[in-house]
């Protein structure tokens, strides 16, 4: 049984092999990514991860809980039960003669999208939105030959007032704790 989608957001200190550790921790029990993305935070020195999975919530809970060990991870939330705004990126070359160019930019235009590039045999489209609004611009764009693509994969805040990583107070306060700060060393008398 496959389960939730689970869209779960950590905010990691930007340092080499971060995401190995991280990304270990879910292929260790047997979770398939389906999106990754990652990038820097409103927090300097620290980097916003966005995965995409699915499974059941306990397990899921359980791994997020192991991911607290890691001592570059600050905050992990898994938003499969929050309002959030969800988006992706894509950009897909098509075939574009002279023939068909047209109806590629009619179907660019009814998606919102923009054309990034031309040649004389293809254009290099732009779609930004929820990854169905992808899916459906992919279908539409499919028959005159897509020749490459690029998805970035889903990136997401939560609603409102509601952050899903560090709140601004104690960001304003302090630059942030790094989950094992604070915990004795191995070896250490304390």
């Amino acid at each position: 049984m496959k389960g939730t989608r689970h869209t779960i957001v950590a905010l990691v200190e930007n340092k080499p092999g971060v995401l190995n550790r991280i990304v270990s921790k879910w292929r260790q029990r047997g979770f398939n990514i389906e999106s990754l993305a990652v990038g820097h935070s409103e927090i300097p020195g620290l980097s916003r991860m966005t995965f995409v999975l699915g499974g059941p919530a306990s397990d899921v809970e359980q791994v997020t809980k192991q991911l607290y060990k890691v001592v570059d991870v600050v905050k992990i939330s898994d938003l499969a039960e929050e309002e959030i705004v969800t988006r992706e990126l894509a950009l897909m070359k098509v075939n574009a003669g002279d023939s068909n160019r047209g109806a590629i930019i009619e179907i660019v235009d009814i998606f919102h999208g923009e054309i990034v590039d031309a040649s004389p045999d293809t254009v290099v489209v732009e779609i930004t939105g929820t990854e169905d609004k992808i899916d459906a611009a992919v279908e539409m764009l499919r028959p005159h030959g897509i020749r490459e693509m690029a998805r970035t994969g889903r990136v997401a805040v939560t609603r409102g007032r509601a952050v899903s990583a560090v709140e601004e107070e104690g960001a304003a306060a302090q630059r942030y704790r790094p989950a094992g700060q604070g915990k004795p060393r191995v070896g250490s008398l304390l």
